[in-house]
């Protein structure tokens, strides 16, 4: 009797146990679907898969793997670059599930113009746009203008610079509502438009900070409801599509992706080739990479790359150089200096790049270089620098 009811003790305790240990499962992966099952690419393109995982309370963790590398790549992300002609499959797999999309590599002509591919002329097609793309954060990638952003007052035209490295200097100096001539360094949100601020109209020259706040307020980026301030969202760029909203100015947190987070080609023995520092056609500045780049033949070797204290004459590219550069995709930021009302600095040795994004009461985002030096930063939002719009 003893022994019988140690017994039922014992299975009652067991159960107990198993009571309070037991957990609800984890939800587990039913399946996992890839956005488009087959694309056809050329080569260079690049195109975003889309995996959708159910249900959509399971892990959403997906890993991606290109069945041949030779022909198209995958990131992290599931962003696929076609390589070389040929076919191969990208898998999608999360919790033991797997998806394929069947990628094809051509060498046709894309009929649709907004394809990357498309062909042009040139580096550039009829809107001044890169056909090259960079991106600017997973997923999104943008092309670059085929020059800096320029402004005559007395026509109220707006034009982008003949060439990459093509920048106005001390004739900036001149500014003023009348000036018939051309400026290319601009106080903050400066579009034109009526933004709330005291200024901002692109001749304008207050030294006072807060005469640039969007609507009054510090925190107000060039975006949302004060896209306009931007200077490509409200204004036709004449050799740049001649219509508003084609262009943008890139955020800080796009600048910095561009710089130091994408995943972008390898060149000269160097992985991830995304920028360098040079002197191109006797002008010191930036030379950005496309994220899909073969660096031509007869063009310099490339050295300290992605090396933000590297001098610009570490790469020396004369103007023929340049010339097969940027057919392959590069973009050429020159130190074009910076104004301070009417007085012009540092013309030739510093550049300085407005972002769409504010920093404090007094200062906006921006991208900075000169001598040793390279970096995300901040400046007076009354200090004219100079513009690079983007578009999507």
């Amino acid at each position: 009797m003893k022994s019988r009811r140690l017994t039922m003790m014992v299975v009652l305790f067991s159960a107990f146990l198993g009571f309070i240990g037991c957990k609800p499962d984890e939800v587990s992966v039913d399946s996992i679907a890839l956005r488009p099952s087959d694309k056809e690419l050329s080569v260079g393109a690049t195109y975003q898969l889309l995996a959708v995982v159910l249900p959509s309370d399971a892990p959403q963790d997906v890993e991606w793997v290109s069945g041949n590398p030779s022909v198209a790549t995958v990131s992290n992300s599931g962003l696929v670059t076609a390589v070389s002609l040929g076919e191969c499959d990208i898998t999608a797999t999360a919790g033991g599930k797997s998806a394929v999309c069947h990628i094809t590599v051509v060498d046709g002509t894309p009929s649709d113009p907004s394809d990357p591919r498309y062909p042009t002329d040139g580096p550039f097609d009829d809107n001044g746009a890169s056909v090259a793309v960079f991106s600017v954060a997973q997923g999104s990638t943008v092309h670059f203008s085929r020059g800096n952003l320029q402004y005559q007052a007395s026509t109220g035209t707006w034009r982008f610079a003949e060439h990459q490295y093509d920048h106005i200097g001390s004739a900036n100096r001149n500014i003023s509502s009348d000036n018939t001539g051309w400026i290319d360094l601009f106080g903050w949100g400066t579009s034109g438009w009526n933004s709330g601020a005291v200024a901002y109209q692109p001749w304008d020259t207050s030294s006072t900070g807060s005469d640039y706040y969007p609507g009054g307020s510090l925190t107000n980026n060039l975006e949302g409801e004060f896209a306009n301030a931007d200077w490509g969202v409200y204004n036709a760029i004449s050799n740049g599509g001649n219509r508003p909203g084609l262009w943008r100015t890139l955020t800080n947190a796009e600048w910095n992706y561009l710089l130091n987070s994408r995943e972008a080609s390898n060149a000269c023995g160097y992985d991830n080739v995304r920028y360098i520092k040079a002197k191109v056609n006797s002008e010191l500045g930036l030379i950005l990479f496309p994220d899909v780049y073969s660096h031509p033949a007869g063009a310099p070797t490339l050295s300290n790359v992605n090396t933000a204290t590297s001098p610009f004459n570490s790469n020396v590219v004369t103007a023929d150089e340049w010339a097969l550069m940027e057919n392959s995709g590069c973009i050429f930021l020159p130190s074009a200096g910076f104004r301070d009302g009417t007085s012009v600095e540092y013309v030739g040795s510093y550049g300085g790049y407005w972002s769409a994004t504010y920093y404090n009461n007094e200062s906006a985002c921006n991208l900075f270089f000169m001598a040793s030096s390279l970096d995300l930063s901040f400046n007076l939002r009354n200090y004219g620098l100079s513009v690079r719009l983007v578009k999507d």
